[in-house]
Parts: structure tokens; C-alpha cells; sequence
């Protein structure tokens, strides 16, 4: 089994991310060295390598491989910077924020899951975990290099805009489903913002950031 999945792993990273244009090498070395597999439960193990979005319990999910590949790469983390991780799960992607950043602030809002990224990240002494809804914000005890949302927004808060340092950026995935974005918002001055779309996805709205249901009369 271990053999199994040791290959599967090293599978997912040569047959489905580096194929997907995925050719950061210190991304390529953080999904390398992070096993996939410790943060999936045991009957998805099988699947943990698979390009596919897993079940983590609570209607959540763990993205795929390729997009967690692609996200990472757009946003570019550097060894000196501080991340705010918006949405946990069960801390596979903050898993490799940490191996890529200098500090990395993390929320989930379901505490079930915080509680098993915390078990989870236990070796991890560059993070901290956090409880709460940060759907709109979250409070900064000062101005962060990157923000990257696992989940998306119909709307981006201003709130999270002007948490960033000048010369900071946000990765975040904007719209409805089928038409997603997935943007970098870079800081380049006190008022002023500049907005990139790096591609186009389709993933989990972030919960309480979803659009609200139309009445229909």
C-alpha cells in the first residue's frame, strides 16, 4: 500500500500537474514533499493522489491537485512573506503554503475541521489556526504580503483589498459557476489596486460568501 501511494504521488505531480503547466519548482517541491494522502480520510485514500476534488466532510471538499498547482503558482508565495489562508479544510493546502511562506494565518469556520488541520499540522511551527467566519474579513494585527482564498467569492470584500501591503497581492476565484476567474489582486499603491485573471475555474463557493438565493413570486 505504501509503495502504491508513494507512486501515486509522485503520478499526480509528473502526469497531471507538471502536464497542466504547473512548472514552479518550488511548487512542484511543496506538493513533492507534502503527502496528500495524511489529509484525506481513509476511504478516500486511494483517491487522495487522483485529479479530483475529495469529500472532507461538512458539504466541503479538498480541490484538486492541478488547481491547487495552479493557484500556488499564480500567487507565487516567496520564503520572507506572511500568508492569511481564508478556509482551512483540513489543512492540506495550508500544508504547503507553510512549506512555501514565512508565516501562515489560517481560518476555518467549521470547527470540526479546524480541529483535524490542527491534528494535522502539528509539525508545523510557522502556522497559526483560527476559528471563524472570515467570509467578509478577518482582523489583521497588521497589513499581510498575500491572501489567498480556497473558496470563491461572488464578490471580492473590500475588507481583504486594503489588508494587503503596497506591493501586496490576493488570490482569490471571483463569480458564479459556470463563469469563475481566478485573480490576483496586487496593491500598488494607498487607494489604488490593479487586477490580473490568471485563468478560469469553477470551484466551492466560500460559505457565507455565496450568492443568495432569488425569491421567485
Amino acid at each position: 500500500m505504501a509503495h502504491t501511494l508513494q507512486q501515486s504521488h509522485y503520478n499526480m505531480i509528473e502526469q497531471q500537474v507538471r502536464p497542466s503547466n504547473v512548472l514552479d519548482a518550488r511548487v512542484l517541491a511543496a506538493l513533492s514533499a507534502i503527502p496528500r494522502v495524511n489529509f484525506v480520510s481513509d476511504e478516500f485514500s486511494l483517491l487522495a493522489y487522483a485529479d479530483t476534488e475529495l469529500p472532507i466532510g461538512y458539504n466541503q471538499t479538498m480541490l484538486s491537485p492541478v488547481v491547487e498547482g495552479r493557484l500556488l503558482q499564480a500567487v507565487d508565495v516567496q520564503a520572507d512573506e506572511q500568508v492569511l489562508e481564508i478556509g482551512t479544510g483540513t489543512g492540506y493546502f495550508t500544508a504547503l503554503l507553510a512549506h512555501l511562506a514565512e508565516h501562515v494565518i489560517s481560518v476555518e469556520l467549521i470547527p470540526e475541521l479546524a480541529a483535524q488541520a490542527k491534528e494535522n499540522l502539528a509539525g508545523a511551527d510557522n502556522v497559526e489556526l483560527f476559528i471563524g467566519d472570515a467570509s467578509q474579513a478577518w482582523p489583521l494585527a497588521n497589513r499581510i504580503d498575500v491572501i489567498i482564498a480556497t473558496a470563491a467569492f461572488k464578490a471580492v470584500p473590500e475588507d481583504y483589498k486594503n489588508s494587503l501591503k503596497i506591493g501586496g497581492r490576493m488570490l482569490c476565484v471571483e463569480g458564479l459557476a459556470p463563469a469563475m476567474s481566478v485573480q490576483i489582486i496586487k496593491r500598488i499603491a494607498e487607494r489604488e489596486w490593479q487586477t490580473e485573471t490568471v485563468f478560469e475555474t469553477v470551484i466551492p463557493a466560500l460559505i457565507n460568501a455565496e450568492p443568495r438565493p432569488e425569491f421567485e413570486f
